[in-house]
């Protein structure tokens, strides 16, 4: 189930980003504002022929609630997948609700819906407008701390087992506060599934299926609006890979394609090189490996390029990444850690930043 193997990914990378101390604040970087949209822009050089690096901005990091006049009707019934098995929770409280996991996709979706001023806390992936002053109950990493999710007296909690300790975080239920945990899959399907489910936990299934229809609906029209960049033969189409870096630690990995990246990519009009190969899971960065890849674009996190020096830094250390067709041309695309891979109402906004990013780079000047 592809579902399971995204959090399964997600874990792996939360172990990763705990171990060399990373994660991201409320300071994103990558504000965009004053960059014109992609239906604005034309395209101009053949893709191949771009060099450089460049930096994926959305230029509108907030997000608007819908509103279909819709009244909360609880309580509620929710099938929460804990380890032991699935279990019904009820929920009869939406007023104080912690939700985390590791993209801010839930907070986001729940801020979706309407359900902004019911947010009281936040982790450290939440990281829109309005979400900024909220207390952190997440440590060093993206570790999850009980006791700071208490604190705020919470009368719902949600999450998907992305963070944890996973133990610590189902035991949370012992306290008496209904805790959800909601499949969630790294796809733009699964951001709109996941409106629903939310919608339905709280009590607004209609909201809910409004704020899928229009998540699928702006990356429809996104993706619309980026295939006029993309070559038509498929052959001068960009090879695209992931790269998951902490160059402070050592840590170099390449995405598969379960994480999201298959999606993000297929969207952009590239070449998916994680399906191609076959990737599973996380692959170890090796030189083999990446001489294989053959990409013509890296794309990584903003932090994770800054851990490794920035772009000279990265092919210094990693020079097998210099002898590919992106590592020649400097062709390195990174986006804010905390936008890069975050399914949910600004699915299409990612997108668009990625796909000016990569085919119209002078527009980020």
């Amino acid at each position: 189930m592809r579902s399971r193997a995204a959090l399964a990914l997600a874990a792996a990378a939360l172990a990763l980003t705990s171990a060399c101390g990373g994660g991201t604040g409320a300071s994103e970087p990558g504000d965009g504002a004053d960059l014109p949209p992609l239906s604005e822009l034309e395209p101009g050089r053949a893709p191949q022929q771009i060099t450089g690096p460049s930096t994926a901005m959305l230029t509108d990091r907030t997000i608007d609630p819908v509103d279909v006049g819709e009244q909360a009707s609880l309580p509620t019934t929710v099938v929460s997948h804990v380890r032991s098995g699935d279990v019904e929770v009820e929920v009869t409280d939406a007023s104080r609700i912690v939700a985390f996991d590791m993209s801010g996709s839930i907070a986001s979706t729940l801020w979706g819906l309407g359900l902004g001023d019911r947010l009281v806390a936040r982790d450290r992936s939440t990281v829109f407008p309005g979400a900024d002053d909220l207390p952190l109950i997440t440590s060093e990493g993206h570790a999850v701390n009980a006791e700071a999710v208490m604190a705020q007296k919470p009368t719902l909690i949600i999450t998907d087992g992305s963070m944890g300790p996973r133990d610590v975080v189902e035991q949370l239920a012992d306290t008496g506060v209904p805790v959800v945990f909601l499949d969630k899959e790294a796809s733009f399907a699964g951001a709109a599934r996941l409106a629903r489910d939310v919608g339905a936990a709280v009590g607004l299934p209609k909201t809910g299926e409004a704020l899928a229809q229009q998540i699928e609906d702006e990356v429809e029209q996104v993706r619309a609006e980026v295939r006029r960049f993309v070559p038509e033969k498929p052959s001068d189409r960009l090879r695209m890979v992931f790269l998951y870096v902490r160059g402070n630690s050592g840590v170099y990995y390449l995405f598969a394609d379960d994480s999201g990246v298959g999606d993000l990519v297929e969207a952009l009009g590239g070449v998916d090189v994680a399906k191609e190969l076959g990737w599973t899971s996380m692959q170890p960065l090796t030189d083999e490996a990446m001489v294989k890849a053959k990409p013509d674009v890296v794309l990584l996190m903003t932090h994770g390029l800054e851990s490794a020096g920035g772009v000279d830094g990265l092919l210094a250390e990693k020079p097998a990444i210099a002898l590919t067709p992106a590592g020649q041309a400097k062709r390195l695309v990174d986006m804010a850690d905390g936008d890069v891979l975050a399914f949910g109402p600004r699915a299409a906004g990612v997108v668009e930043a990625l796909a000016r990013a990569i085919y119209v780079p002078e527009a980020q000047k």
